[in-house]
């Protein structure tokens, strides 16, 4: 099986270096792709399932763009339903009518909400969930998961990062995943003090296995928080619509008070959301939030559809059968060369690790040897299923996967 070289990638990379920090910076970095010259840094076009980066490469792609992409690059039905709306008009002095067709849509939809916000980013949406749940109660302090990732504000990034100082994090008080007994100590400690509890649905940090909830656990943590007025706050960025339409904590059963959305809400369109129940309304709208381009319409009329198209194929369950199909797969074509893959998470946003190599070195030639073949894996991070995702992309998934570990075997 032939292997990708990506000349034009590398050149555009040195000339980004002069003139913009890092080169590429945040997630799409390649500083986590190693090795990096096994990776492509520019893609040129995307069309379903696949992209092509600069040197025309083809790639099927297991990032959808890091979680954006649900239904597809360039999904005909989406686009149809943008097009027309930027016809009409996007960034306009008043608001568009999509604003509350979407609205209502995502109250009828989810089944803990009563009214919806939007902005752009899932930093968004985080941010501004943690300033409602402050001004319902009076309190500052949040109770947050080790681990856990809810954008990059300065009160969401760890004491220590660059920029981040102790003030912007001194309210937070940090708990291992799954464990009811600190969370319970963290109240004890701080009486009448805590604003707050934020999660994921379940536990996906980066470089690590993705770790489900405990039984009882949500119902116990949503209990708690009910007899404490603690805001319960679902951060659903990542897991958003890829579980379930009507809300993750659905999937695992219990109801937050707010729910955090961006990712998948619209295909690839600049857009999130904030959810709550009816309580905390007032409360929203007293909190002033505003952002230059968060009335846009085109980004609302592509969620609307986006919504509505998961919502009439079923797309979570399609993404989680699509998902078992290839970790299935890829998990047999493993122990036939001598190795343990290793599968947790949700299906449809699968956390892939071989398991034969603390180091990750491992791993990371076997993601990248998948790269250069033309399936595009992260070696540090979850992976995500589209509805565009076919039975044909998988068969040659499986036979990269074969030809990537003959490689790695001989290595």
């Amino acid at each position: 099986m032939n292997t990708y070289t990506y000349e034009k990638s590398q050149s555009l990379f040195k000339r980004a270096a002069k003139v913009i920090p890092c080169g590429i910076y945040g997630h799409l970095s390649p500083a986590p792709l190693v090795p990096p010259t096994d990776y492509p840094f520019y893609a040129a076009k995307a069309s379903g399932s696949k992209f092509w980066d600069v040197d025309g490469n083809e790639f099927i792609d297991y990032m959808c763009a890091y979680g954006p992409m649900v239904l597809g690059y360039n999904n005909p039905i989406v686009e149809e339903a943008a097009e027309k709306q930027r016809k009409l008009g996007n960034c306009i002095t008043s608001p568009s009518p999509v604003m509350v067709d979407l609205a209502e849509y995502l109250v009828n939809l989810i089944s803990i909400a009563d009214w919806a916000f939007f902005a752009k980013n899932g930093g968004d949406a985080t941010s501004f969930a943690l300033m409602i749940a402050r001004a319902a109660t009076g309190r500052a302090k949040a109770i947050l998961i080790k681990g856990g990732y809810h954008g990059v504000s300065p009160w969401a990034q760890g004491p220590g990062h660059h920029g981040v100082t102790d003030e912007d994090v001194k309210n937070n008080i940090y708990v291992k995943w799954n464990d009811i007994s600190q969370i319970e100590e963290a109240i004890s400690d701080n009486p009448k003090q805590i604003a707050a509890f934020m999660a994921t649905p379940y536990h996906h940090p980066a470089f690590t296995d993705s770790e489900m909830p405990g039984d009882g656990y949500w119902q116990k943590v949503e209990q708690i928080c009910k007899k404490e007025g603690i805001v319960l706050i679902v951060d659903d960025v990542r897991c958003g619509f890829r579980l379930d339409m009507r809300g993750s904590n659905e999937y695992f059963g219990f109801k937050p008070d707010l729910i955090c959305y961006c990712k998948a809400i619209g295909n690839g369109y600049p857009i999130s959301a904030l959810v709550g129940k009816d309580y905390l309304r007032n409360y929203a709208a007293k909190v002033f939030y505003t952002g230059s381009y968060w009335f846009s319409a085109v980004p609302m009329a592509a969620a609307l559809t986006t919504l509505k198209e998961l919502e009439r194929i079923n797309g979570p369950d399609i993404m989680i059968k699509l998902g078992k199909k290839l970790t299935d797969g890829m998990t047999e074509i493993a122990k036939t060369y001598g190795y343990n893959l290793k599968v947790t998470g949700v299906p449809s946003m699968p956390s892939i690790y071989i398991t034969d190599d603390e180091s990750l070195m491992l791993h990371q030639d076997f993601c990248a040897a998948c790269t250069k073949r033309g399936a595009f894996f992260t070696s540090h991070h979850n992976w995500f299923i589209s509805t565009a995702h076919t039975d044909e992309d998988i068969q040659r998934t499986w036979d990269i996967v074969e030809d990537a570990f003959k490689a790695i075997k001989k290595k």
